[in-house]
């Protein structure tokens, strides 16, 4: 009944009877496993890809309106304004030798490949457990931070592949919000735990951040030159989470701009509190808000069918009812006294039980005499002792 948990939160049952009482008491109460809710707030899905958050967007303004802004934007401009795309390009050539600044700001923002969209899209949503964990202005501050240095570094590597290889990459750079999306990835690798979900091909496998990383790759593989802001992502990201040369005391929101969004955009970006999913503090990962979920469960179990089987007890006069745990044992134990004391078997010598697994029993608050008859009767099994004990 107990579970061991290790410092980062994960927590493993010490066998499978816990899990299955869990189960067997949610199908009884109509109780349902639901997905966790937010962060400090918590998360997730109910995939087993799923590591980063409770289904929808609730605490995340921000994600939120970085999904639908950005996203209705490119939409519009692929499909309704395709001629205005040019003023959206991302062209460090253009901003180098025209002073066309403004494309830092457009180019860095909205992105014209719909496939690049699509990608950034699904990790922006999936990403959504760090604003949920630290808050809307820290998250925002994040992302500023490393769109500013992306830009500088983006900057740095364009001139060192034109003066060391001769590549002219300034006017072909994937346009959108593409380097705060990879910085996140520095994060989500040092603070998000990695849980193996399954084995394959022997070394390799599959774990709850497995998805994320596939996805990650897909939008770094999508253009010629998208590595670029990939690796200035990284770079700023790498910076910005190791707070490297106080760059997040610089790089940061003012208090009074966090409150004023606070006030004029929030409410129009906030999700509504999910009914289906509990008021419980949960975990970084779906292992562990699953783990926490069920250990909620065991303690209501062990707590209701204990207090029951007190009463039980205290009704009999502080004996537990036997004949409804081995109803077959005393059956022919009143058959073979019946038949006379000459056909009674010698009674078998007594099972040695052992002395810890009667001190866990009554730890959980059951009397030495009915753990010791209830290891003896269950052949030292302490998950099915301690399951007729709580049950009878």
């Amino acid at each position: 009944m107990r579970h061991s948990s290790a410092a980062s939160g994960l927590a493993e049952p010490d066998s499978s009877f816990c899990w299955e009482c869990a189960c067997a008491v949610a199908g009884a109460s109509h109780l349902s496993f639901p997905s966790p809710g937010p962060l400090g707030g918590s998360e997730p899905g109910g995939t087993m890809f799923t590591s980063t958050g409770s289904s929808g967007l609730y605490k995340a303004p921000l994600s939120k309106s970085l999904l639908l802004v950005p996203s209705a934007l490119s939409l519009l401009l692929a499909l309704l304004l395709p001629h205005c795309q040019k003023l959206f390009a991302y062209d460090l050539h253009a901003v180098k030798n025209d002073f066309q600044i403004w494309r830092l700001i457009c180019g860095r923002i909205i992105c014209l490949d719909l496939k690049d969209t699509f990608c950034s899209s699904l990790l922006i949503y999936n990403f959504r457990i760090f604003e949920r964990r630290y808050g809307s202005r820290k998250f925002a501050s994040f992302l500023l931070g490393s769109w500013v240095l992306s830009a500088l570094f983006d900057f740095l590597l364009v001139e060192a592949m034109q003066y060391f290889f001769g590549i002219t990459a300034a006017n072909n750079l994937p346009s959108g919000f593409l380097a705060p999306v990879f910085a996140l990835f520095v994060p989500f690798y040092c603070s998000i735990p990695r849980v193996q979900v399954a084995q394959i091909l022997g070394p390799l496998s599959i774990t709850n951040k497995t998805l994320i990383y596939i996805l990650g790759l897909q939008l770094f593989t999508s253009g010629s030159y998208i590595w670029i802001v990939a690796i200035s992502g990284l770079i700023s990201g790498l910076c910005y989470n190791s707070k490297m040369f106080q760059v997040h005391q610089v790089l940061c929101i003012p208090s009074w701009m966090a409150k004023f969004f606070s006030w004029t955009l929030e409410p129009i970006f906030s999700s509504s509190e999910p009914t289906s999913e509990a008021r419980i503090g949960m975990g970084a990962t779906l292992d562990i808000q699953r783990q926490q979920r069920m250990e909620l469960l065991d303690r209501q179990l062990m707590f209701s069918q204990f207090a029951q089987g007190r009463r039980q007890r205290q009704q009999q006069g502080g004996m537990i009812n036997w004949n409804r745990l081995f109803p077959p044992l005393r059956q022919r134990q009143n058959v073979n006294y019946q038949g006379g004391r000459q056909s009674e078997p010698a009674a078998p010598p007594p099972l040695e039980v052992s002395e810890e697994q009667v001190a866990r029993l009554m730890e959980m608050g059951f009397s030495r005499g009915d753990a010791l008859e209830a290891l003896r009767a269950s052949n030292n099994d302490l998950n099915v002792a301690t399951n007729f004990l709580l049950q009878h």
